[in-house]
């Protein structure tokens, strides 16, 4: 099964598969992964240094993973202030804000000068409170962002939120124009055609079964091999799985999502008519945004836990939890109670212990790096991590490869089982937590406790 969104996409381009890798092979750059990770870093080492032999597998088809099947929520990095500023100081958390935010605009003008058609719409982004327990709590990190210059937030009154939103749900929302939304299957599927325009050669269908170091490395395939000076590991939740070392610096948490059957003059009735992206203020957050088309998706992040990394089968079928999302659905839209849901899906997003990706160099020889742990929120991100690949790889000396970014994790989750019942412990505590606030009643104190645990990295699992 593919999700919607790579389904859609691939329905309109209709182009075959690039070929599996069949013997031996040779190249500068190899990249493991045809995400939106290995693309951009493809695309940008190709715009930099056209000359450069760039080679990139896949697994399955570019797109397969969390690239194809993401909500779509292009957001910066704004509302993780405090906990770049914890982590790397001032300066660097202004910079990385900044970034994050000139990420979101890249990827606009990216679509533009290559005729990519992703369903790229500027229209800003909401954060909202939907009882009374979220009002004001993201009142502290707009504060700070004032405090730095930088903050591109405005409060709405409460009407022009609902307005906005197209739901009376929301009691109090922050509007910023930096953000955006993307159909992110088509999105990524660009990336494929601008790499293979730019010279990249890509083989799908062609996992990595091993990794030799050395200089040059050797990429072991189930059919053939590549050796290559450099290599980039953009594997995403998979790397958990792959090496060992990486096992527990992230979970493998769902994020589950479902789209509607087309009713634009539905969305023109409730107001919903802008590619705004909302998000309300739970730990594991509601997401939703329409579709040029006129559809809602809509989604929730912190349902399936994977027990030690694993790639379940449940990440590649409909969302378990597609009862639950109907009726968050219905919630947020009466008036969209009785339209179908075209689909529902859900996929493995690799939370880090900080909500924020890591980036590092894992071989003696120099010469082979990674970059993963986007925590659900890789849309946006994703592009400053091909830049941050892309400079790492060249030997580049620029803000990027001096950042603490590229420090590898900086964190580890505990060993299994204490991991995976844990994260259960914690996800169910948020569950209860929040269910009595909804219902206007105060959550027992062990819960308020146990999900700061997750509250800690922030919101996650939106895009």
């Amino acid at each position: 099964m593919r999700p919607f969104w790579l389904e859609q996409a691939l329905a309109q381009e209709n182009i075959e598969p690039c070929t599996a890798l069949q013997g031996e092979t040779r190249a500068q750059v190899c990249i493991v992964g045809g995400g939106y990770t290995g693309l951009w870093s493809a695309i940008m080492l190709k715009e930099q240094s056209p000359e450069l032999d760039v080679v990139l597998i896949e697994a399955d088809i570019c797109g397969a993973g969390a690239s194809g099947r993401n909500g779509g929520c292009a957001l910066s990095w704004s509302a993780k202030y405090f906990t770049l500023e914890r982590l790397f100081g001032v300066e660097e958390a202004v910079r990385l804000v900044k970034a994050s935010e000139q990420s979101i605009y890249a990827i606009g003008a990216f679509c533009e000068k290559y005729a990519v058609d992703a369903d790229y719409r500027l229209d800003g982004t909401l954060y909202t409170a939907t009882n009374q327990a979220q009002v004001g709590s993201t009142d502290g990190v707009i504060a700070a962002l004032e405090r730095q210059s930088i903050n591109s937030f405005s409060k709405l009154p409460v009407d022009e939120v609902q307005r906005r939103a197209g739901s009376a749900q929301h009691m109090e929302g922050w509007f910023s124009p930096a953000a955006a939304s993307v159909q992110p299957g088509k999105l990524v599927r660009g990336l494929r055609r601008v790499a293979l325009q730019l010279g990249v050669k890509i083989y799908e269908n062609t996992p990595m079964t091993g990794l030799e170091e050395g200089t040059p490395a050797v990429i072991r395939t189930p059919a053939g091999s590549i050796r290559a000076d450099r290599v980039v590991l953009a594997m995403n939740a998979w790397m958990a799985r792959a090496f060992p070392q990486f096992e527990r610096s992230v979970a493998i948490v769902s994020s589950d999502m479902l789209i509607t059957e087309p009713r634009p003059d539905l969305l023109q009735e409730i107001g919903l008519t802008s590619g705004v992206t909302v998000l309300d203020s739970r730990i594991f957050v509601h997401y939703y945004h329409n579709t040029p088309d006129g559809r809602i998706m809509l989604g929730k992040g912190g349902n399936t836990f994977a027990y030690g990394g694993r790639m379940l089968p449940v990440f590649d079928q409909p969302s378990p939890y597609a009862g639950l999302l109907s009726k968050s659905l219905e919630q947020f839209f009466p008036a969209f109670a009785g339209v179908g849901v075209e689909a529902t899906w859900n996929g493995p997003s690799d939370r880090s212990v900080t909500g924020l990706p890591f980036f590092g160099q894992m071989s003696s020889h120099g010469n082979v790096f990674y970059g993963f742990g986007y925590s659900g929120s890789g849309v946006g991100p994703c592009h400053m991590g091909g830049q941050i690949l892309a400079s790492l790889v060249q030997g580049l000396a620029n803000d990027w490869t001096r950042s603490p970014l590229v420090n590898g994790p900086l964190g580890y989750f505990p060993p299994e089982p204490i991991r995976y019942l844990g994260s259960l412990m914690v996800r169910n505590a948020i569950r209860r937590k929040e269910r009595a606030e909804d219902h206007g009643h105060r959550p027992r104190h062990l819960d308020v406790r146990l999900a700061r645990f997750a509250a800690a990295a922030g919101k996650a699992d939106k895009g």
